[in-house]
């Protein structure tokens, strides 16, 4: 999803940076798994990337990391 690499860019910081936010323990990979689009995160999980982001000091909300047209498009 590249949404997600937008606004992780916009923040300044790398796919292990983020995913390091998130709490995620494989950091870097999973992120690059969801900006890639082999993986959709769960909504809870797409709350806590979106929540890492907003810390991060990039305003944006869930409607803009995952629009709703593209993901149920990929389903």
């Amino acid at each position: 999803m590249q949404r997600i690499r937008y606004y992780r860019e916009l923040a300044g910081l790398t796919q292990w940076e983020l995913g390091k936010k998130c709490g995620f323990k494989s950091t870097q990979s999973r992120i690059a798994q969801y900006e890639r689009g082999g993986r959709i995160p769960p909504l809870p999980i797409a709350r806590i990337i979106v929540k890492a982001l907003n810390q991060s000091g990039v305003k944006c909300s869930l409607d803009d990391v995952f629009p709703a047209d593209k993901v149920l498009a990929r389903r």
